[in-house]
């Protein structure tokens, strides 16, 4: 069966909502769980595919863990050494972020595994983690570099200092879970800062990490102690209804609980530089992580050059802002984002050849955009269908396109939108989203 949503044009935003809990950090929640001693609590867990594929393979390595249920996880740690040989190879799903970090925390295990992925995921690039990786003494083979990835045990791995060519979490975390069972020190430097959540994470289980600007260094050996985590909403979840309330008539949403991370708020940023209404209220700390209250009302979006700096900090959110771009007055030019590239899709090129296909002058570049925007009043899109590609940030970002739409939107393909924002449908349906969901053979 194909999922597709069909959107009908206008409506505004409204009222309050908590979107589901952030999904880097349920992830990681689960892995460092199960390495830790002692019995690891979690609450906010996000109960989407992506999370769920990490719990299975922890299963898979001898782990106990109960739940989710009404987002609580009870993960029964087993210790720095004591996963246990899987009998299959370890099904990843779409979940790029658990098979790049698994590379690095099972490069320093003694026995063999495999990591597997869906379609979408087979395509994606790993040898940028398997390269670093090999240089503590790893062995990672890959099918062009790609996955399924297997990984041969080693008696020991040794740390390193790398320079990370580009910004990515995902790498350094793999090579912070790695240095947790190399020899040494194991320091991570950063071209640009990058989302902090496993340092985070990582100091509240008792390992000591250090920063010195752009480095991050961690000692091996060190044990991990079983810790409470309370997981907050997902900024980038966030992301598709702050640009839907910004560019929306009328629009008045509160947004509860909202992971304020430093690494994670470009978003916040590049939509106040384009003029945005956003408020943060009641500010305060869950789990080691800020989070906020957001109110976002509709506002006079203009274009805006994107500065570089703040790209790695809204990597996952630019599909959202390229729709706010197309409602904005002016041009909007995005360089710096290649990344996108490499996501579930090619996002640059999928997400142009969808504004185009509504009607917007969207001219993608080898590592950005160049949208002219459409303004701020009346109709921005036309009328018709676009294609998801599997990616749920593109369905997503284009659901909420139709609030400007002459007429409705058809968005193809969308069933991974579970793998990171379960009950996306419903929760956009009671905001004022004229959203349904529609199956085919």
């Amino acid at each position: 069966m194909v999922r597709s949503f069909r959107v009908a044009p206008g409506g505004a935003l409204s009222g309050a909502l908590r979107v589901p809990g952030d999904k880097s950090i349920s992830h990681r929640s689960v892995m460092l769980g199960a390495i830790a001693e002692g019995v690891t609590e979690v609450a906010g867990f996000l109960e989407g595919a992506d999370a769920i594929s990490t719990m299975e393979i922890f299963r898979a390595l001898g782990v106990r863990i109960d739940g989710p249920s009404a987002g609580r996880v009870t993960v029964h740690g087993v210790g720095l050494h004591g996963l246990r040989a899987p009998a299959r190879p370890l099904d990843c799903g779409n979940a790029g972020t658990a098979m790049r970090l698994l590379m690095g925390l099972l490069a320093g295990q003694r026995f063999e595994s495999t990591l597997v992925g869906d379609e979408s995921l087979s395509k994606r690039p790993m040898r940028r983690v398997a390269e670093p990786l090999a240089a503590m003494g790893a062995r990672i083979e890959t099918r062009d570099g790609c996955p399924p990835v297997r990984i041969l045990p080693v008696d020991t791995l040794r740390g390193i200092r790398y320079r990370m060519p580009m910004a990515s979490a995902q790498v350094k975390s793999a090579l912070l879970l790695a240095g947790l069972y190399a020899q040494g020190e194991t320091t991570v430097i950063e071209p640009a800062p990058t989302r902090d959540h496993t340092e985070r994470m990582l100091g509240g289980f008792g390992v000591a990490v250090a920063r010195h600007g752009a480095e991050v260094t961690l000692r091996g050996g060190q044990p991990l102690r079983a810790a409470a985590i309370d997981v907050p909403a997902d900024i980038s979840s966030a992301a598709f209804f702050l640009v839907g309330a910004s560019i929306a008539p009328g629009s008045d949403l509160v947004l509860e609980h909202v992971g304020m991370n430093p690494t994670r708020t470009g978003i916040l940023e590049i939509l106040r530089l384009m003029g945005a209404d956003i408020e943060v209220r009641n500010e305060r700390e869950a789990g080691g992580e800020p989070v906020a209250d957001l109110r976002v009302r509709a506002a006079a979006l203009r274009g805006i050059e994107v500065p570089p700096g703040l790209v790695p900090l809204a990597i996952d959110e630019f599909p959202a802002l390229f729709v706010a771009a197309a409602c904005a007055q002016g041009r909007t030019v995005v360089t710096g984002a290649a990344e996108l590239r490499v996501k579930e899709s090619d996002r640059i090129a999928v997400m142009a050849d969808g504004l185009r296909a509504l009607g917007v002058d969207a001219t993608p570049t080898p590592d950005g955009m160049v949208i002219e925007g459409r303004g701020n009043r009346g109709a921005v899109f036309a009328s018709g269908a676009v294609e998801a590609h599997g990616d749920h940030r593109i369905a997503m970002s284009f659901a909420v396109a139709a609030l400007r739409a002459a007429g409705d939107v058809t968005v193809r393909d969308t069933a991974n939108v579970a793998t990171s924002f379960p009950g996306f449908e419903a929760l956009a349906h009671s905001a004022g989203l004229r959203i349904e969901s529609r199956e085919r053979a």
